[in-house]
């Protein structure tokens, strides 16, 4: 028993003393940390979309995650660490419906994924299409007594627009923000941007164009409101 002793139990005492310490101390340490459980909300990231498709759909939904695991992870957490990733590899135009499940999530190993809100999304999806459309510039104001617009010379008279094939058919013109010409006798230059109202349309150049209002007087008439000419 003596010899068993020493080769087992008292040979490298210290260093087994240190061991078990440490064991120990982690032991308690991880039974001190209770589980929490948090709610984050995070974007969609679409991997692997194809080049020549647009997402038509005018609300693109976020997840809310919820979360479980030690406290101290819970209280550090960062809304970057989570995410869901959806892949749009072979993707068609049209509509489509993809699970949002645990695979979809990316969270850190420490952490469990409890629930998923909502657990799919539905998203309508376009062949893209760029075309140019003329500007509609918007003029307002009250003539001055005797004067009408003669005509309106817009640089660059035409824009161009890209999205889902669909939205960029539907649009006629862009038009630009408001042109006052109040007052104005001869003629009037200012720049404007021109924009699209629908929120799926992107316009190639961010430059404003240069609008020209040229006013004629015209015998027997008084001042009237300007309206957008055709």
């Amino acid at each position: 028993m003596g010899d068993f002793l020493r080769r087992y139990v008292f040979n490298n005492l210290g260093l087994k003393l240190i061991s078990l310490a440490l064991a120990v101390g982690l032991w308690l340490a991880v039974a001190r940390d209770p589980v929490a459980e948090v709610a984050v909300e995070v974007a969609i990231e679409f991997h692997n979309f194809p080049a020549n498709l647009e997402i038509s759909s005018e609300n693109i939904p976020r997840a809310q995650i919820r979360l479980r695991g030690p406290e101290r992870v819970i209280r550090h957490l960062q809304p970057s660490d989570v995410y869901a990733d959806i892949d749009l590899s072979s993707l068609r135009p049209g509509e489509r419906t993809f699970d949002l499940t645990t695979q979809q999530i990316h969270e850190p190993s420490e952490l469990e994924v409890v629930q998923v809100v909502p657990s799919q999304i539905h998203l309508s999806f376009d062949a893209r299409l760029t075309r140019q459309v003329p500007v509609q510039p918007r003029v307002v104001g009250t003539f001055a007594p005797g004067y009408t617009i003669e005509r309106v010379v817009v640089d660059p008279a035409v824009i161009t627009i890209s999205g889902p094939k669909k939205h960029v058919e539907a649009v006629e013109s862009a038009i630009t923000d408001p042109i006052d010409v109040s007052g104005a006798m001869s003629q009037l230059t200012v720049r404007r941007h021109p924009y699209v109202s629908d929120p799926l349309i992107q316009v190639a150049s961010a430059d404003p164009v240069r609008v020209t209002v040229i006013m004629q007087k015209v015998s027997g008439t008084s001042g009237s409101a300007a309206t957008k000419p055709e």
